[in-house]
């Protein structure tokens, strides 16, 4: 019965049905078979959703639609290449720092991918840079955005799992800055090859005053983390509320300080928050419900008997479940996957002992790097779109990326105090 809803689900998704659709059908199909009233199925999509901590998500996403729109991408891509473009490779490493920069306000990955690539990738199309190769840099530097705070996805798990939201905003930020020095080093041995001219060009240097004047631009927005993590970390305010708060800053500097967004663009804005929110909420509501099914037929005892017939080693058991849920989301949306996954990987996390910030952490770091992993990568296809190229270019060029990814995972698996030490420090967590 599990393989077959599985099979299924697969194949609505191959087949181009949206992921939100495809679970809800086969969550419905799954109850008629196993004589469960239908109704059943609306009512957990409700409880799923009934969730203090996630009223902060609507807010975020607002708060990146407020500054997307003030025109924040533009400026910490400018910023980004003063401080980094006359290296080798500049525009690659200006696209890693401004991701890093704009995760700190849109917490999402497909948001980071279309608000950086769509600047970035014409101008590395027009200084030579291979289009697939501008495309894989993109995506996977995307990845940062649900990494490092604020991030919709730890939202998601903190509130599902328990699990304290500051404390794991707290805990990406080392593997976020890691992840994005790892890709600079990618670039950096990619512009040594002499298949990749274009990296090598050098236009310059940059004064110590170059870099102060494009900081007097971007500070208010690069102050923003500071205020959401310092409200949070001193107990001023709660990671939900820190959304509102978000809000306000975001509006205050796209139209006080910035003065690039009018009231003729709010009715814009709201709408299109409106729409990536009731997306998102669709998928938690859906997944939830999916999830339900899935436990009522005994899935979670399934993984985790699979899973500990393979192992009893602690270490082992959580790269094995690293390794599930990278396959997993290189099918079927992350956050889908995350939402339906979420019961098995708490009771593992229980069962072993692990650090609850260093677990949810790494879960939410592995969906990443499945989103950017063929079949379905649903990243690459956003930068893909963006670069105008095909989807087997933009592959061709992203596993060193995607290794990189793995490689920076993998390192916070074995050394846990790259994500526990700060919020460790700060939250006695």
């Amino acid at each position: 019965m599990l393989a077959g809803l599985f099979v299924i689900l697969l194949l609505f998704i191959f087949l181009g049905t949206p992921v939100l659709l495809a679970i809800g059908l086969m969550g419905l199909i799954g109850m008629i078979m196993n004589q469960i009233n239908p109704a059943f199925f609306p009512q957990k999509m409700f409880a799923m959703l009934d969730s203090f901590s996630l009223l902060a998500m609507p807010y975020f996403i607002l708060a990146g639609e407020l500054m997307s729109r003030g025109g924040l991408s533009n400026r910490l891509v400018e910023f980004a290449e003063t401080v980094v473009g006359h290296l080798r490779g500049g525009l690659g490493h200006a696209s890693v720092l401004s991701n890093i920069a704009f995760a700190n306000v849109s917490g999402s990955s497909t948001a980071a991918t279309v608000a950086i690539g769509s600047i970035l990738i014409p101008a590395m199309k027009e200084r030579g840079y291979k289009p697939g190769f501008a495309a894989s840099l993109i995506a996977t530097s995307g990845t940062i955005g649900p990494i490092i705070p604020p991030s919709m996805t730890m939202i998601v798990y903190g509130a599902m799992a328990g699990v304290s939201i500051g404390g794991l905003f707290l805990a990406g930020i080392v593997p976020g800055i890691l992840i994005g020095l790892g890709l600079m080093i990618t670039i950096f041995l990619h512009s040594l090859s002499p298949k990749f001219p274009e990296l090598r060009a050098v236009s310059g240097t940059v004064s110590l005053m170059t870099v102060i004047r494009s900081i007097r631009k971007v500070w208010v927005s690069l102050l923003a983390p500071v205020i959401i993590l310092g409200g949070i970390l001193s107990g001023i305010f709660t990671a939900t509320e820190a959304g509102v708060v978000a809000c306000f800053y975001s509006f205050v500097v796209s139209f006080v300080i910035y003065r690039t967004v009018s009231f003729r663009d709010l009715p814009r804005i709201f709408v299109d928050a409106a729409v990536t929110t009731s997306m998102v909420v669709g998928i938690i509501a859906v997944a939830g419900a999916f999830g339900w099914l899935m436990a009522f037929l005994d899935f979670n005892e399934y993984v985790l008997g699979t899973i500990l017939a393979l192992s009893d080693n602690p270490l082992t058991v959580l790269f094995i479940l690293i390794f599930i849920m990278m396959i997993l989301t290189m099918f079927i949306e992350s956050l889908a996957v995350l939402v339906i996954m979420i019961p098995a990987i708490t009771h593992l996390g229980t069962l072993f002992g692990y650090d609850p910030l260093h677990l949810g952490l790494l879960i939410v770091f592995s969906t990443q790097v499945g989103a950017t992993t063929p079949p379905v990568a649903v990243l690459l296809f956003v930068a893909t779109g963006i670069a105008k190229t095909s989807y087997d270019q933009t592959v061709r060029y992203c596993l060193p990326f995607v290794l990189t990814l793995i490689a920076v995972l993998l390192l916070c698996t074995v050394f846990p105090v790259l994500s526990t030490f700060i919020p460790h420090v700060f939250l006695g967590k």
